[in-house]
């Protein structure tokens, strides 16, 4: 995710202290629809040192890739081909000089029961920002809160079938320019036609207020009634917003994650993430910060837009046409 205005906060370093002293004694939340202990230990297994930050093409973003196609497998979750890595490459510099560079997406699928067409595409990113000035930089929210959710709602869907194909997607490279899911759209495993929705996952993990944005009902309008039917029994509060580039005050998300491409290339998105402003791009966004609780219900809050989304696929794939 790029975001980068920052609020100066006065007692960000007190609030900060007590929120890593409580986060040791958070236990999981208990849920009846994902496993809460198990994604809240692949949260903190993909934000620890020893991945180092998760950058495009280091070593860190390899070992976190090999853990997320391990979870993939795990979670019910088969590959398209033979494997469920999908390489590429990209230029190191703006402008097309420069070397290339080499990054990875983890992409799979869930079969659907009424057959592959049309689709619904849920991404998160699992790439970060790696180590500056010997500092690792762990993304607990950004996005190994996304990714860890990729999990979760895999194991559910692989155990209660959709009526649509999900094909989940975890993209490499978004920090340095959605490269990933540009990657993707370029060579989809399916026809671009048959994409009806892509939910996206970045900055799902912390939010004081409870509150949960669902971006993009500005660019897509008929998506809308779906989720205020989710919103009204959601977990979270489900709000709507950041997606007005008019809207003056407020931050415009549509260009700031990976489905941005998916917009470029008309396909209906739908963007999920909170206004984690202090913690962004900051060493200090740890897995200890995140707010877990609250983390769960924004993972249970996905499933029932995924689910929405399912039983009205048609209809929606109607309206996008």
């Amino acid at each position: 995710m790029r975001r980068y205005r920052h609020p100066a906060t006065a007692t960000f370093i007190v609030v900060f202290a007590l929120s890593v002293s409580l986060a040791f004694s958070q236990a999981a939340r208990r849920s009846d629809l994902i496993d809460s202990p198990q994604l809240l230990k692949d949260l903190q297994t993909l934000s620890a040192d020893d991945m180092q930050g998760r950058q495009v093409g280091t070593p860190g973003g390899a070992k976190a890739r090999a853990y997320v196609t391990q979870r993939f497998k795990e979670s019910g979750i088969v590959p398209f081909g033979e494997s469920l890595e999908q390489p590429f490459t990209f230029a190191a510099a703006r402008g097309g000089t420069g070397s290339d560079r080499q990054g990875a997406n983890v992409i799979g699928r869930i079969d659907g029961t009424k057959g592959s067409v049309p689709c619904i595409v849920l991404s998160a990113h699992y790439d970060h920002i790696g180590v500056r000035n010997g500092q690792v930089f762990n993304g607990a929210d950004d996005n190994a809160s996304g990714t860890a959710a990729l999990f979760a709602l895999g194991k559910y869907f692989s155990a209660h079938r959709p009526a649509h194909t999900i094909i989940v997607a975890a993209f490499d490279g978004e920090e340095s320019g959605t490269r990933g899911s540009l990657a993707f759209v370029k060579t989809p495993p399916v026809d671009l036609a048959s994409i009806a929705v892509n939910v996206n996952l970045d900055m799902i993990g912390r939010d004081p207020d409870d509150k949960l944005y669902a971006v993009g009902t500005h660019w897509y309008p008929f998506l809308k009634p779906y989720l205020d039917r989710v919103a009204a029994s959601a977990p979270v509060k489900l709000l709507f917003g950041h997606d007005d580039p008019q809207q003056r005050g407020v931050e415009d998300w549509t260009k700031d994650s990976d489905h941005y491409p998916f917009h470029q290339a008309k396909i209906p998105f739908i963007y999920l993430g909170v206004e984690d402003f202090d913690q962004h791009h900051k060493a200090t966004n740890d897995y200890e910060t995140i707010s877990h609780d609250f983390y769960v219900r924004a993972v249970e809050t996905a499933l029932r837009v995924l689910q929405e989304f399912d039983a009205n696929l048609e209809a929606i794939q109607k309206s996008r046409n």
